[in-house]
């Protein structure tokens, strides 16, 4: 069987593999809140990664295994024009979320960077 796939596809094939990985962190999130109802976040106020982002906590989980390698993080640091440790704050201690413009730029990131394991992304 022929595993060849060209690399326009390939970068398709990464980014719907993210979206699919973001829909079942939205599905579980759906059913946690029907279980539990908690107090409505006010609207226009500023939001820390918790249960109440799914799919910034999907995105972490998409992020973390990437971010292993010996200068990773700097290299993601500069891509998205931050301070290295910021990158910390948003992956290792959940303390921070990106504005919308890095997001976009950390989903593009994402998009671009090999597979190491395609099981454990799922």
């Amino acid at each position: 069987m022929n595993r060849y796939m060209p690399s326009k596809l390939a970068g398709v094939v990464a980014l719907a593999e993210i979206i699919n990985v973001l829909g079942e962190e939205l599905t579980k999130e759906m059913h946690r809140r029907r279980e539990a109802r908690r107090p409505r976040i006010k609207r226009g106020a500023t939001l820390r990664p918790s249960d109440d982002t799914p799919l910034w906590n999907a995105v972490i989980s998409l992020v973390e295994p990437r971010l292993r390698r010996r200068g990773a993080r700097a290299l993601l640091a500069r891509e998205l024009g931050l301070h290295r440790a910021r990158i910390g704050e948003y992956f290792k201690r959940s303390s921070a979320m990106p504005d919308a413009e890095r997001t976009l730029r950390l989903l593009v990131w994402l998009s671009r960077q090999p597979l190491e394991k395609p099981d454990a992304v799922f």
